[in-house]
């Protein structure tokens, strides 16, 4: 009889003040985003940018929606040219409850 594969382990990545969607799928931003806002506020940062890209605004439509939705996000807006425009957006983290 032959085994199936397991599912391979979750792929980890280090949690810094940015995020760059351009080497996520469509499909897995949703996820991507969900899990990096969640890390965010466990680990107290109060600002964070997620890198979306200009293109046609496929990906910056779904970050905002998420981020509308989020229990972790205070507020969002673009960052200054300097910080990409409006193809990244600054995030600021609610504070975690003590």
């Amino acid at each position: 009889m032959h085994a199936e594969p397991s599912d391979p382990p979750p792929v980890e990545f280090p949690i810094g003040d940015e995020l760059d969607l351009h080497t996520f799928s469509v499909k897995e931003i949703k996820t991507v985003v969900e899990e990096y806002l969640y890390q965010c506020h466990q680990r107290g940062f109060s600002e964070v940018r997620i890198v979306h890209g200009k293109g046609i605004g496929t990906r910056r439509r779904i970050v905002r929606e998420l981020l509308q939705k989020s229990p972790y996000v205070r507020s969002f807006s673009d960052p200054p040219a300097g910080q990409g425009g409006w193809g990244a957006t600054l995030v600021r983290i609610k504070r975690t409850s003590t």
